[in-house]
């Protein structure tokens, strides 16, 4: 077979691969209720660079050199699944954060609860990198940081980004691929999320640690950043912080904990411990200089555990080294549709 052969050959089974994982996406999270912006969120700041759609179906965070944007959902629920489609700012984007993330810091400043996905902003043709977190009744100190490459370029076009938060488990999905699940057990005490919180998106310049530590800042020629949001889904048990009859939340669960996010399949679980193997390269469980006990939900594995330093990073040599590797053998072929590390995910 030629070379040319062989190409081709490859580009149309990367082509039939793709379309198999198109398929089984747009099968997953088929029961949403999406809301209009009016329906559920309002603007939190920089109320100029927020820019909502004509059928208010979707909305732009921008960021200029003078102001960030930001909204938040019009209610505060206690437990939920909290879900949107989000296209990132393309080109260099170095320093800027664009978060998608649950808190309740406004009521409780001291002992908030916190949950987090952060974009931590992308040199151009670099793997964007991001983090989830986790925080409990204010254990600012006692961080749960997760940091991973996503196996796609989430500027390029639309994807679903979902918490599921409950009272006995958290799970970050990225489409169809969960990412990270938290199972509550008692060793944690209040350090698992229990109040109320409030969902929020924000895009913001924080250019002295996003990329690379701040090695990299935001370049304002590059300007407005733009994120947009849309197919928003807020399902949960809306209630007031500070009422004195507590309500009761217990038929909002049971829904919760009906639905197909609520459940990491077979195939779910592998494709989620592919994408640990692979683009995860650091854990808090790992990191002994912080915690020289794991933290209690930490479910150690120890083909993970082998891969990384005690500081939670992923050792010299390991994943990254072998991704730099794949990278200069890819600019010596032919481009491609897709990377294969994505197909091989799901």
């Amino acid at each position: 077979m030629s070379k040319k052969s062989s190409y081709n050959h490859i580009f149309f089974f990367n082509i039939i691969l793709i379309l198999g994982v198109c398929l089984r996406l747009s099968l997953a999270f088929t029961n949403l209720n999406t809301l209009s912006f009016e329906e559920s969120l309002s603007p939190l700041f920089g109320d100029a660079n927020l820019v909502r759609s004509p059928d208010d179906l979707s909305v732009r965070l921008l960021l200029d050199r003078y102001t960030g944007s930001g909204f938040i959902s019009s209610n505060m629920y206690q437990h939920g699944f909290y879900s949107s489609m989000i296209k990132l700012p393309a080109d260099y984007t170095a320093g800027v954060v664009v978060a998608f993330y649950t808190s309740n810091g406004d009521v409780f400043e001291k002992t908030h609860d916190e949950l987090d996905i952060e974009f931590l902003g992308n040199i151009k043709g670099k793997p964007w990198r991001f983090q989830t977190n986790l925080y409990g009744n204010g254990s600012t100190q006692r961080g749960r940081e997760e940091r991973y490459r996503l196996w796609f370029d989430p500027s390029k076009e639309f994807h679903r980004y979902s918490i599921l938060w409950t009272p006995h488990k958290i799970i970050f999905w990225v489409d169809d691929v969960p990412i990270r699940e938290v199972i509550r057990n008692d060793a944690m005490g209040a350090d698992y999320p229990a109040k109320p919180m409030s969902l929020y998106a924000t895009i913001w310049d924080a250019s002295d640690w996003a990329t690379s530590g701040g090695k990299y800042k935001a370049n304002y020629k590059f300007a407005p950043f733009v994120a947009e949001f849309k197919s928003f889904s807020l399902d949960g048990c809306s209630v007031d912080p500070i009422q004195e009859v507590p309500v009761d939340c217990s038929d909002s669960v049971d829904f919760l904990e009906s639905q197909d996010y609520s459940t990491i399949n077979s195939r779910q679980r592998a494709a989620m411990r592919r994408f640990r193997q692979r683009f995860m390269y650091y854990s808090y469980c790992y990191d002994t200089v912080r915690y020289p006990e794991a933290p209690p939900e930490c479910v150690i594995v120890p083909a993970e555990k082998d891969r990384f330093k005690d500081t939670g990073r992923l050792k010299f040599g390991g994943t990254e080294a072998r991704e730099r590797r794949r990278n200069r053998r890819q600019q010596r072929r032919p481009e491609i549709e897709s990377d294969p590390d994505e197909r091989r995910l799901l």
